[in-house]
């Protein structure tokens, strides 16, 4: 359990430098016009909202049990630990969005520039607040129409990020299960991409600094313990003796 507490806390470590440093700044959220780099973090973020989560996550599955290359009964344990790791972690968002009820940024944002109160706002059903953006931005030249679409989807509360805890989850888990196993380009990548999903909630108006700090903050817990249960079941990390040889070559090359 030690060693795996360790490799995750590691891990979160790494994911929680950039929200903290924002948050310590003091950088407060401002639309800004539409450009190419501002798309592409709009494009980071579709990857983990439905229905291309979906995609994500069965992809990842694969890909997790290929570089484990466990047993037909051991990988379909893993799966299953794998999906109730996300989806707890979402329940658990969930509850805490509804206890919680921090407004996004952009409804703010309304607030201040549309006079859109926000308990008035949050007090409408979700499809009634995406009519209230559309109506408020339908003359607005300064936000791209596909951010305007993607606000008035996204109408819900702001505490904690559900696209952090999302990544965050995969990558850790990753850093818990793969270590050992030497997968040092997919851990990068990993890292880099739930980096990507984190910095673009802020960019886009959907999420705080403290947002994606809590957020990882869960999902470290909850990966944590999903790895030491997924290391009871399933068996240990380390790679099989005709593995080593492999995982040899790879790290010369």
């Amino acid at each position: 359990m030690l060693s795996i507490a360790t490799r995750t806390t590691f891990g979160a470590g790494l994911l929680l430098v950039m929200p903290l440093l924002v948050w310590i700044s003091g950088w407060q959220w401002e639309p800004t016009t539409g450009s190419f780099w501002l798309k592409g973090m709009f494009w980071i973020t579709e990857t983990v909202t439905q229905p291309w989560g979906i995609i994500t996550h069965v992809l990842l599955c694969g890909w997790f049990l290929w570089c484990l290359r466990y047993r037909l009964r051991a990988a379909v344990v893993l799966f299953l630990i794998l999906g109730a790791a996300i989806l707890v972690g979402q329940g658990v968002k969930s509850w805490i969005k509804d206890s919680v009820q921090e407004p996004r940024p952009f409804v703010m944002w309304l607030e201040k520039t549309r006079h859109v109160p926000v308990d008035d706002f949050y007090n409408l059903k979700r499809k009634d607040r995406g009519h209230l953006v559309k109506e408020q931005l339908q003359n607005e030249a300064n936000i791209p129409v596909w951010l305007r679409k993607h606000w008035q989807k996204e109408t819900g509360f702001a505490f904690p990020s559900g696209h952090t805890m999302f990544a965050a989850s995969w990558a850790l888990l990753g850093v818990g299960l793969l270590w050992p196993r030497r997968r040092t380009i997919t851990l990068a990548v990993l890292l880099v991409w739930a980096s990507g999903v984190m910095a673009s909630r802020m960019l886009l108006g959907m999420h705080w600094p403290r947002d994606l700090v809590v957020a990882t903050l869960i999902s470290w817990l909850l990966v944590t313990l999903a790895v030491w249960v997924a290391q009871k079941l399933c068996g240990p990390f380390a790679p099989p003796v005709e593995e080593k040889k492999e995982i040899a070559e790879r790290e010369n090359d």
